[in-house]
């Protein structure tokens, strides 16, 4: 079993509620570090989920999901609760795997698929969305479903995982990863296509596999 595979066996808890988030964050600040255990325990495998499906690599995932927390704790006087607690995480877990990214000086992988960034909103999302979790699907299929996430662009799967997998809106994603909502659209319609694409080839063998999206 991969990684990523191995992923989806994480206990998903339930995000805490506004209330609870503000009274835990109160206590933070006042070096209260019980409170802070809660709301780790609360989002680490959340953010770990996503950060191994950024990185693709477990041990490099740990370090950065431990970073975001050791962050999280450092910059808790800076969270002004204008977004959940759970988006500002994964904020703090995006910019990290970016850091990364440009540090290993990697070229992300391009593609005819790419949106064009111009913010549009030209693109219509199928209504079904792509979640492993809830559709029953083979141990194969999971791994066609992995592959194809691995495979597209950062931009793409970074809208991809946050929209679908983590239940992000257009406007938190927008303000996350600093583009348009237009794009985030059309880059969440160009995702689910090539997730389609991947598994319309495993179904149908004569289908020609997609290139990297």
């Amino acid at each position: 079993m991969s990684v990523l595979s191995g992923v989806y066996g994480l206990a998903r808890k339930t995000p805490l509620d506004s209330a609870t988030e503000q009274a835990l964050v109160a206590k933070c600040r006042q070096n209260d570090g019980e409170a802070f255990g809660r709301i780790v325990d609360a989002y680490q495998n959340r953010v770990l989920g996503f950060v191994l499906r950024m990185v693709r690599h477990e041990e490099e995932a740990l370090d950065v999901t431990q970073e975001v927390f050791v962050r999280a704790f450092q910059s808790l006087h800076r969270f002004d609760g204008r977004a959940s607690l759970r988006t500002w995480l994964f904020r703090i877990a995006y910019n990290l795997c970016v850091d990364r990214s440009r540090k290993r000086e990697r070229t992300p992988l391009q593609t005819t698929l790419d949106a064009t960034g111009d913010g549009e909103d030209g693109f219509e999302t199928p209504d079904q969305r792509w979640n492993p979790e809830v559709v029953a699907m083979g141990d194969e299929l999971v791994a066609v479903a992995e592959r194809a996430v691995e495979t597209m662009s950062e931009k793409l799967r970074v809208v991809l995982l946050l929209h679908d997998k983590e239940g992000l809106g257009y406007e938190e994603i927008a303000q996350m990863v600093d583009i348009p909502v237009g794009t985030v659209k059309s880059r969440l319609f160009l995702a689910r296509a090539h997730m389609q694409k991947w598994v319309g080839a495993y179904l149908d063998p004569s289908t020609e596999v997609p290139n990297h999206g």
